[in-house]
């Protein structure tokens, strides 16, 4: 029997089954939809050009060079008439800026060579720096071999110049006691562990410096010392207790040593026609040179005090010779320099300890106590504020191994800037 089928559903069957042996039809591709122009702004610019980062602290030894070129100047100014003197007579009138000069110019070549060589050498190094120190503080004790200028026995000869040990010792403190402290780090706490056997090292160094005799630096030394103890985190009343402990032994030389306690009688009172002609002589004229140098002062070379008035005026007191010749405003100039500098100095160390650098951090940081302490003690003396000592003005005082030993300590410095900016840039140190 046969059944009729409706007409729609055989075209139907017949459209499947053509569908089938063409296989499953393909969807098209939505068109996409058109974008109109992104809206600009004028106001907005891009700036392509590249950022490049100083490979090294510019503005740092910008300030360097400019207090060395000052101090170049300025010793030669205070230096200029020293022949007229029987003393000196043997001497050419550039003879002192012939000798400062080469000293620089050794100090920026030693100084290129220390800037090349990584931090991880100065520290695993540290202790023998030391002790290297150390020997040579004991060899300038040697008659035969230390050098003795005004009663004092603190230079080796070494032909082309004087070497003094104790600015030496004041760099290889500030490794030691910045090795120290990391080495030390988990027992800090602790006051005989953590603290005695740098006070020992420290009071065998003063020792030393004490029988040459070397007051200053040994001050320098001690603050050095403790500046770093305290940074790098010893408890606050170990360091009280050092800094008592420090203070009581210096009350005790003093008391005990007749030479120093007249220049404290003279200190507290310069005009003493007693001490006017004595003790006090060097800080009377000092005072007398900035009083004569008012706001602008009486111009370069024109100091009367450094003809054989001020003793010592290219080494210990040059910042008397510069507030005659240039008055408030050159003395104000060298105080700022030397703000700025010990502060970048120490901003430098704060920032390699925040990178995890602590020993190339708190060494840093000793070199910016050394820079600042002995700058401001210097300046005090000059100034009346403090007693005199026998210290220079770093970077621009008369002196070879002291210009020598500055422009290392601050070559060390840079490298540290150095790797710092090379690790935050992602690099290995």
């Amino acid at each position: 029997m046969r059944i009729a089928l409706p007409s729609f559903l055989i075209a139907l069957g017949q459209r499947l089954s053509r569908r089938g042996e063409k296989g499953p039809a393909k969807e098209k591709p939505a068109k996409p939809e058109r974008v109109g122009p992104l809206p600009v702004r004028d106001h907005v610019t891009i700036d392509t050009r590249p950022v490049h980062m100083p490979a090294f602290d510019q503005a740092l030894v910008a300030v360097v060079l400019a207090l060395v070129a000052f101090g170049l100047v300025m010793v030669f100014s205070a230096s200029v008439a020293l022949p007229d003197s029987p003393k000196f007579a043997k001497y050419a009138h550039t003879y002192f800026l012939g000798r400062h000069a080469m000293s620089i110019a050794i100090g920026a070549v030693v100084a290129l060579a220390v800037v090349q060589v990584p931090m991880s050498f100065w520290e695993k190094h540290a202790p023998l720096v030391f002790l290297v120190a150390i020997v040579l503080l004991v060899v300038v004790l040697l008659p035969f071999v230390g050098k003795v200028v005004n009663y004092s026995r603190r230079w080796i000869p070494l032909g082309f110049m004087n070497f003094q040990p104790s600015e030496f010792a004041k760099l290889a403190i500030a490794m030691y006691a910045a090795s120290y402290m990391v080495r030390k780090m988990e027992v800090k706490e602790n006051f005989i562990r953590a603290v005695w056997p740098m006070a020992l090292a420290t009071a065998f160094v003063g020792v030393l410096l004490l029988r040459q005799p070397d007051m200053g630096a040994f001050i320098v030394i001690a603050t050095i010392a403790m500046g770093i103890l305290f940074l790098g985190g010893v408890n606050g009343r170990m360091f009280l207790l050092i800094a008592t402990v420090l203070v009581a032994v210096f009350c005790v030389i003093i008391a005990f040593d007749d030479l120093r306690r007249e220049r404290i009688f003279a200190y507290l009172d310069p005009w003493n026609p007693k001490y006017a002609q004595g003790k006090a002589y060097q800080l009377t004229h000092s005072l007398i040179a900035f009083g004569r140098g008012e706001l602008f002062g009486q111009g370069l070379g024109s100091s009367v005090e450094k003809l054989h008035y001020l003793p010592e005026a290219h080494t210990d007191f040059l910042l008397a010779v510069i507030g005659e010749e240039l008055g408030f405003v050159g003395v104000a100039s060298v105080i700022v320099l030397f703000f700025w500098l010990t502060r970048r100095i120490f901003v430098i160390g704060r920032q390699a300890v925040a990178l995890d650098r602590v020993f190339a951090g708190l060494m840093t940081q000793g070199i910016g106590i050394w820079m600042g302490a002995q700058a401001f003690i210097n300046m005090g003396v000059n100034l009346g504020v403090l007693p005199t000592k026998g210290l220079t003005l770093p970077l621009m005082s008369y002196g070879g191994s002291a210009i020598l030993m500055n422009l290392v300590a601050l070559a060390l410095v840079v490298r540290v800037d150095l790797e710092s900016r090379v690790l935050m840039r992602g690099g290995g140190a």
